[in-house]
């Protein structure tokens, strides 16, 4: 207790801090020309990275018809990237709105795992002070609205143009969650009590009967678009400045035992004569678990959210019995499409090409004569069919190179980002299956090299012009905007020894003064005792 009434006094004083900084910033009054109405969006946050973004992005594409949006987050997060996502989602904004990040960090542990969360009373009531610190903040600057938003709800374009046409007070948009992992989906607003889903007067007796058909009929017209009245709501509300000014807030009623400050907010708004609504017409997702991202494609698909393709481009010459298959496999997970040029191989590589990346549309082109001794003409060969695709991003894998894992995850972000056109990337040569050479000659994991580029139609290509070592990509690849990732590439191309004689070997013969090479790099290619360093996930 002693710790909770330290943080209480804690927050009144950031409160206060908040009204001054807040009344002198203020730029616009209760008697502003402007037209538009002026909505705050807060947002309390203590999130995964990777369901924080979905939530930040959802905000970004917000159609705004006749208001203006500012943003407010409460930075209670104690995972470094997190915070940097908000950083990055305000330097974006910042000459289109107003974003404020407060930090309140903690060493609380709130677990939430793929079953459920796990909320205490301190994190509880901790939430319910940043919630009406926002609420304080929409107040003093005159807000016409407060749009009050979890940080693991993504939400339809359309959602503040519809909650505002209701013309309501307090007004949730929908969503559905699994809160057991093996419940049914149920929705985030009740009728009565401490989430009950159907209506009961006091002195009456209901069976189990009447109580499944009353839930089933809540249930059922909550699925049909439309304007409801309900008991209790929250997770994405609409507030508008006269409930605000009423004095709706979160703070503990001291004689409820209700475990959940929704509660507290709804019986208060009830008792101020204010009516708690629910709007159904475009349901938010709720990313209540990380393993709910893998729906969330589907509900962008119905939103209308385009997700850029990946197009895949790689050349192979006779890999069925090396690291094909598992590149592919890797791959199969993110991309869209596949390019992949067969400089004449004499082995199955092809065939698995066509096994792994069935379901994908896939231009694979045969070469009857091998083009590597020349290896630009090559590469001219695979970025020419590759741009007759029409592609979007363009991923120029080697067949013996993987991503880590995390990649799969993460690259939807990159390819949603309106500041990078190309990414590039460390790339890690592994000598065995566990280990990376690292010493004079063997620094790529120091370098990033561009691996990932979107295609703009209209800009004119160029390659090097060298028989060997001419680049991937063309050479005007390096005049975009470019950005370097973190994500890391393994590459098995060294791994066995029998792959490292077969390319010393090959060496000597296409580059024999080492005119496109370094010649010590070559001679190193078989030394006995290298440096090696082992992999860590």
């Amino acid at each position: 207790m002693q710790n909770i009434k330290l943080e209480i006094l804690s927050l009144k004083i950031i409160l206060l801090f908040v009204f001054i900084f807040t009344q002198a910033i203020c730029y616009t009054s209760e008697n502003s020309q402007n037209d538009k109405l002026r909505i705050l969006v807060g947002c309390p946050v203590y999130q995964k990275p990777a369901i924080l973004k979905e939530c930040l992005e959802s905000l970004k594409g917000l159609e705004k018809k006749s208001f203006t949006l500012d943003y407010f987050f409460i930075d209670n997060n104690n995972l470094e990237e997190s915070s940097q996502l908000l950083k990055d989602f305000s330097q974006e904004l910042s000459q289109k709105s107003n974003v404020l990040i407060l930090s309140m960090k903690n060493d609380s542990n709130y677990i939430c795992d793929e079953n459920k969360h796990h909320w205490n009373e301190q994190a509880i009531w901790r939430v319910a002070k940043f919630k009406d610190l926002i609420i304080q903040k929409a107040i003093t600057e005159s807000y016409d609205y407060l749009f009050l938003i979890d940080s693991d709800v993504a939400v339809h374009p359309k959602t503040i143009n519809q909650l505002l046409e209701s013309k309501k007070d307090i007004i949730s948009n929908i969503y559905w969650t699994k809160w057991d992992l093996n419940s049914d989906f149920l929705p985030q607003v009740w009728l009565m009590d401490n989430y009950k889903l159907f209506k009961i007067e006091a002195s009456e007796y209901a069976t189990e009967e009447d109580i499944k058909k009353r839930t089933d009929d809540f249930l059922t017209m909550l699925k049909k678009p439309g304007l409801y009245e309900v008991g209790g709501l929250g997770g994405c509300i609409l507030i508008s400045k006269k409930a605000l000014k009423k004095g709706v807030c979160f703070e503990r009623i001291n004689n409820v035992t209700i475990f959940k400050e929704d509660y507290h907010f709804c019986l208060k708004a009830v008792v101020l004569g204010l009516s708690l609504f629910v709007d159904t017409h475009y349901p938010a997702f709720h990313i209540y678990r990380e393993s709910d991202l893998t729906r969330l494609q589907d509900f962008k698909k119905e939103c209308g959210i385009k997700t850029p393709r990946i197009t895949l481009s790689m050349v192979i010459r006779n890999e069925a019995n090396r690291y094909l298959r598992k590149v592919l496999q890797n791959a199969k997970e993110y991309i869209t499409d596949a390019v992949i040029i067969d400089d004449a191989s004499s082995d199955d590589s092809a065939k698995i090409c066509l096994e792994v990346l069935k379901g994908i549309p896939l231009q694979l082109i045969v070469n009857t004569k091998s083009k590597f001794a020349n290896e630009i003409d090559l590469r001219k060969q695979q970025w020419e069919e590759t741009i007759k695709t029409n592609p979007e991003w363009i991923l120029n894998l080697d067949a013996d190179e993987v991503f880590e894992d995390k990649f799969k995850d993460q690259v939807k972000y990159l390819i949603n980002s309106k500041d990078t056109d190309l990414y590039s990337f460390r790339l890690y040569d592994f000598w065995n299956e566990t280990h990376y050479r690292d010493d004079q000659y063997w620094q790529g994991h120091n370098n990033y090299f561009p691996l990932l580029i979107k295609y703009n139609p209209k800009t004119k290509y160029y390659f090097k012009k060298k028989a060997q070592h001419c680049g991937r990509f063309p050479n005007k690849t390096f005049q975009i905007k470019e950005t370097r990732s973190k994500l890391r590439v393994k590459h098995f191309g060294w791994s066995k020894l029998k792959d490292r004689i077969a390319k010393n070997q090959r060496y000597k013969q296409l580059d024999p003064d080492a005119k496109y090479g370094i010649k010590k790099h070559y001679e190193s290619i078989l030394d006995d005792n290298p440096t090696l360093t082992k992999w860590e996930d």
